[in-house]
């Protein structure tokens, strides 16, 4: 039992940011919220062949999927049932990368999980039924990384939007879109519709999606936050700027993410 992780063998190193697998009792807490990430996510579950995520609102709404699914990049918080965590595997993909897996519009799997038999078919099924039957991690996470390898059907980004994605990734704060498309060579049009196309949202909402996961890095270690300074450092016009983005994307306020952190940067336990 334990959590393993690996970054897959190139080629895959460039489109995957980590392939991981999880093998642990389960956790104190019902609910988890998962705060939004750039890139798609892949999810096996090795406990339940279901896939459970409640809305944020307090009706706690539950959107039940397959056990396999490929999930898009995040446009907000989500709320998932740790009853169901138990054994699972996933890969995170860097921004772009579900696009090279796939071959699809990337704009088609944001916000929401399709189930991977309906991407890959009787492959994805097979899968997950040799993952079941194999109990060392370390083999697991290899027979993963082969069948992605052996199902890529693109490849890394244009390198127009991995221009753009480095320079959001290094100055999230500072970034301007006309800027990043006369560095490009295109107009923001053609730029902006490659772009979604390839990442799976605009540009401009990437960009604030970025700026916003600057600060939950630079929160997440530190006793104590000056949301002041964090506010001017990361490009914010003011703290209710601040405030209101906190809440656009993980749907809680700056203090409640200060009081919910845990050990893992993506999850908050919900009591």
């Amino acid at each position: 039992m334990g959590f393993q992780h690996r970054l897959p063998a190139p080629p895959l190193d460039t489109l995957v940011a980590t392939i991981w697998d999880w093998d642990m009792p389960p956790a104190a807490h019902r609910y988890e919220r998962v705060l939004p990430q750039p890139g798609a996510q892949l999810i096996i579950n090795l406990h339940e062949d279901e896939t459970r995520v409640y809305s944020n609102d307090d009706a706690r709404r539950c959107t039940r999927s397959s056990g396999s699914v490929l999930g898009g990049p995040g446009l907000h918080s989500e709320i998932i049932d740790t009853a169901e965590q138990i054994r699972v595997m996933g890969v995170v993909f860097r921004p772009g990368g579900a696009h090279a897996l796939t071959g699809e519009d990337a704009s088609t799997l944001t916000g929401h999980d399709i189930d991977l038999a309906d991407l890959f078919g009787s492959s994805a099924t097979r899968l997950r039924q040799r993952l079941l039957e194999t109990a060392d991690a370390s083999t697991r996470l290899q027979l993963l990384e082969r069948w992605l390898l052996q199902c890529l059907r693109g490849s890394a980004p244009e390198s127009a939007v991995a221009h753009v994605l480095a320079t959001l990734d290094r100055l999230p704060q500072v970034a301007r879109i006309p800027l990043l498309a006369r560095d490009t060579g295109l107009s923001e049009r053609r730029l902006g519709l490659l772009f979604r196309r390839q990442v799976g949202m605009g540009l401009k909402h990437y960009a604030r999606l970025m700026r916003f996961r600057a600060v939950v890095v630079q929160a997440q270690t530190l006793p104590a936050v000056n949301w002041s300074h964090v506010t001017a450092d990361c490009g914010y016009c003011d703290q209710a700027h601040l405030t209101h983005e906190f809440r656009r994307f993980a749907g809680i306020t700056p203090g409640a993410f200060m009081a919910a952190r845990g050990p893992y940067l993506n999850h908050l336990p919900i009591a």
